[in-house]
């Protein structure tokens, strides 16, 4: 071989030598796939995420939820909230035992019972007051005092049929005569308009999408709702928010002014967007009708959303659990840790 030609052939290895050279450091510079994928787990996986446990629709504690979703609101507070629906009974049972450590369907006598139970929660902030309702289409039931006897569906392991009771003893009747029929909280409406009990004791969004859907049939029977004030000096009956096992709380103190502020503007948002609010919320009720939500968000006397701390609400609080003590429903009042009194605003 010539030398020219043993020159040419060096030429062209050195070439290609560089030419791969400058490739692979082109390639080295540019995030592969894999790469980006991972930064993006790992900036995802920076966003904490609050398990919540809720009553299933239609209730109150799912009632915001919807919106929270639909308008990413937990996202906008830095957390990532993945919510769990569960019937009244199987709620109690999965958050007193901790599987899930914050409960969005709270109410306060129920929170108090798992004190008393030994089981340590604290109620962070309120979501809505107290207001329920006793519907039937039996004329011959015309007060409470009418129901001795008779058979009346209700969801007893709930807050809300606790206040009931507390309500009906103030007026002196027996509830030892009323044959209570426990019933799921989606399930109270079909009770009614089936006629499977005399009576039913339910509350909103049910109440309102019942009777709209029924304008002729049942008529409510006053039990001293509201005397209230006359019983406790409290204007207000903090009912329903949200609660959390205080060792989750302790170790995640930061994130609870996010879920307030989470819900606080879930709360204004629908107040300030009923319309479009009572669409979201209607969907997720079966038989759920948006006039009559958006009526609710409108109105406000029947649905009671009042979102606040805690810590802002003591003495009303406080008036629920004597109410509470007076019906024998808590055999002692409640660790002040109960309450949370950390400031959320």
């Amino acid at each position: 071989m010539s030398k020219r030609k043993i020159a040419q052939k060096k030429l062209v290895l050195i070439l290609l030598l560089a030419l791969s050279i400058i490739l692979t450091a082109c390639r080295s510079s540019e995030p592969s796939d894999a790469q980006g994928d991972s930064d993006n787990s790992s900036e995802n996986g920076e966003v904490p995420v609050v398990e919540i446990v809720t009553f299933e629709p239609p209730s109150l504690g799912a009632f915001l939820t919807p919106i929270i979703e639909e308008k990413t609101l937990d996202e906008n507070n830095g957390i990532d909230i993945e919510f769990t629906e569960r019937a009244p009974s199987a709620y109690n049972s999965e958050f007193a035992s901790g599987q899930y450590k914050v409960g969005g369907s709270a109410a306060l006598l129920s929170e108090a019972l798992r004190m008393d139970r030994d089981v340590p929660v604290t109620y962070l902030f309120n979501l809505f007051d107290y207001w329920g309702a006793l519907v039937t289409a039996d004329e011959n039931i015309q007060t409470v005092n009418d129901l001795e006897g008779k058979n009346m569906a209700a969801a007893k392991s709930t807050t809300n049929y606790a206040m009931f009771q507390y309500f009906l003893q103030k007026t002196g009747v027996d509830v030892g005569n009323i044959n209570a029929q426990d019933a799921a909280t989606s399930a109270l409406m079909t009770y009614a308009e089936a006629d499977r009990a005399d009576a039913v004791q339910l509350w909103e969004p049910a109440y309102s999408t019942l009777t709209h859907d029924n304008p002729d049939k049942f008529h409510e029977v006053d039990f001293g709702l509201n005397k209230w004030e006359e019983y406790t000096g409290s204007e207000n009956i903090p009912y329903l928010g949200v609660a959390a096992h205080q060792d989750w709380v302790e170790e995640n103190k930061e994130l609870v002014p996010k879920l307030y502020n989470t819900y606080m503007e879930a709360a204004k948002w629908t107040q300030n967007n009923s319309e479009e609010a009572a669409k979201l919320i209607a969907e997720q009720i079966p038989g759920g009708n948006a006039d009559v939500i958006q009526g609710l968000i409108e109105d406000n006397d029947l649905l009671g959303l009042n979102v606040m701390p805690a810590s802002e609400i003591t003495e009303d609080i406080e008036a629920v659990f004597e109410a509470g003590l007076e019906s024998d429903y808590l055999e002692s009042s409640p660790d002040d840790s109960i309450i949370y009194s950390e400031t959320l605003d």
